[in-house]
């Protein structure tokens, strides 16, 4: 279906695969006999885990040694994101086949790079989208489950930061205005995760595709994707960015980290105690971390959490685009104020 479905497109080889080892294991016979039966001619990148610019600068490299007309990215959201921004710096085709749900990277037209060392380090923003995102739900249901879940870590914070940066007629990840539309997706996403979420997860652990599960990879990806987007990225993430700056955090993957990140912008907003409920019992419901502990910070102290804090409202952070002022003590008071909330609903 690859092939063909490229082909389609009216795009032609030679391709470039990047893909993680994984990816590779379970997808390489697919790839002989889709790409092959196509005719087009591909070599496999393999990709070393990190979207860091000196691995994108060695996809480029690939790509351009073996005449790549097309990047063809495979794994999860960081190989993406590599793949695109490898596709964008050579003004390439670029496709996407998410082998898991664990972020809304396949769709989206930018790449969270990050240090060798796995410290954020920005976005980059591309002019367009993938030609194509290819997601087999039979694939992703042989994915491990922490993956899925956090997807919907990720996804989670669709709907708090669209709706902030709609509220406050922020301009989107591209510099365009906030639509119905999007704010509409983002909403469908949250209720998405509430409906199907616990369900979708049982599916996965059972490695069975179910109407919930393949309603909860829309979610994570597609739903996900055009939310934040379209309307925009406000503390959550930002929180996730200064997360970043403490070691200990780089064992967790970047759904896990917004997932808390959500938390500390209910915080910040002062939300009702409904809402945070809500969000809390989701959370514990499907497994992502709602305390410092559950992403790796065992009782941090005040300089860690002011590096984090820091790091959170550098200039040109997303958290700037909530409707107040944001400053490094008001993050560090929600850092604390999320964790305690957390503690004391595990101990309910």
């Amino acid at each position: 279906m690859l092939g063909e479905e490229i082909q389609n497109l009216g795009l032609n080889g030679p391709a470039l695969v990047i893909a993680g080892r994984s990816a590779v294991a379970l997808l390489a016979a697919t790839w002989q006999s889709s790409l092959g039966a196509a005719g087009i001619a591909y070599t496999v990148f393999p990709f070393r885990g990190e979207c860091s610019s000196a691995e994108i600068a060695r996809g480029v490299t690939a790509a351009k040694e073996t005449g790549a007309r097309i990047i063809i990215g495979a794994g999860g959201g960081k190989v993406l994101d590599t793949a695109r921004a490898v596709a964008s710096d050579l003004e390439l085709p670029v496709v996407n086949c998410p082998t898991i749900a664990s972020s809304d990277a396949p769709c989206s037209a930018l790449s969270v790079v990050y240090s060798e060392e796995g410290v954020f380090e920005q976005y980059r923003i591309y002019r367009r989208n993938p030609d194509l995102v290819l997601v087999d739900t039979d694939v992703i249901a042989k994915s491990p489950a922490r993956f899925l879940v956090a997807g919907m870590g990720d996804a989670l914070a669709t709907w708090f930061e669209a709706k902030v940066c709609s509220d406050g007629g922020v301009k989107n990840m591209r510099g365009g205005a906030s639509t119905r539309s999007a704010l509409a997706l983002a909403e469908l996403c949250y209720k998405t995760l509430l409906a199907d979420g616990t369900a979708a997860l049982e599916a996965l652990r059972k490695k069975t595709v179910t109407p919930a599960l393949e309603r909860l990879v829309e979610a994570n990806t597609l739903l996900s994707g055009l939310g934040f987007e379209s309307s925009g990225l406000a503390a959550a993430h930002a929180i996730h960015n200064g997360l970043t700056v403490a070691p200990p955090t780089h064992a967790f993957m970047h759904g896990e980290k917004v997932a808390f990140g959500v938390i500390v912008q209910l915080m910040l907003e002062e939300q009702s105690a409904a809402v945070l409920e809500k969000v809390l019992e989701f959370s514990v419901s499907v497994g992502l971390p709602v305390t410092f502990a559950g992403i790796g910070l065992d009782a941090p102290g005040r300089d860690t959490l002011e590096q984090i804090a820091r790091r959170s409202v550098a200039p040109g952070e997303t958290i700037h685009n909530e409707p107040f002022p944001v400053r490094q003590e008001m993050v560090f008071e929600a850092l604390r104020a999320a964790n305690a909330a957390g503690e004391r609903f595990l101990a309910l």
